[in-house]
């Protein structure tokens, strides 16, 4: 996928993983210029725990530290906000009851941004199943079982989510997660 954003400012917050190492050079070949303060950014990446043997990442910290950016950004007209969470904020694994409670509280806290801040900053989330690529980087190896498509995703496919929530001309999608799962949300349900 390619998008022109002529010079906006991407920033990260949390900490840099494989996916976000793609995501931010994605972000910089269409044209971002990455920078170090996220209060300057146009385009905020918050990344959170994508595994659950993760260390935990404080929901409220997370909302908290978003919102800052979201004022700076609306103060100075508009901005992006994508969240890079697991997909069991949309659907709690049984094995995961802690994981799956952070990531849904962190999903709340995304929506709220949307509400509080919208139209002129939008803030949505990419909700990752198993993504492979050297190594597991998002997940739990256990999902696949439960995964429609019969395959771990790639960080090109969580790529081509972020690169959809960033692009100039939407202008209309806020307070949304993508899952980019394989249906595991889906396929997961059947169980139960």
């Amino acid at each position: 996928m390619r998008i022109e954003l002529a010079g906006a400012t991407v920033a990260l917050d949390g900490e840099a993983n494989a996916v976000t190492d793609a995501m931010l050079e994605a972000l910089r070949v269409n044209g971002g210029q990455v920078v170090a303060e996220a209060g300057a950014a146009d385009i905020l990446l918050v990344s959170c725990p994508l595994s659950p043997g993760a260390p935990p990442r404080p929901p409220r910290d997370t909302h908290g530290r978003a919102r800052d950016v979201a004022m700076a950004m609306a103060g100075r007209g508009g901005g992006r906000i994508v969240f890079v969470i697991s997909a069991v904020a949309g659907m709690p694994m049984r094995r995961h009851a802690g994981f799956s409670m952070d990531n849904a509280a962190i999903l709340a806290g995304m929506r709220a941004l949307a509400m509080e801040f919208g139209p002129k900053v939008l803030v949505n989330a990419v909700g990752l199943g198993l993504v492979e690529g050297v190594s597991v980087v998002s997940g739990d190896s256990a999902m696949l079982s439960h995964v429609p498509v019969g395959r771990a995703g790639t960080i090109d496919e969580a790529v081509a989510a972020l690169l959809f929530f960033s692009d100039p001309l939407n202008t209309y999608t806020t307070g949304q997660m993508l899952a980019v799962d394989g249906g595991w949300m889906a396929g997961y349900g059947r169980n139960f």
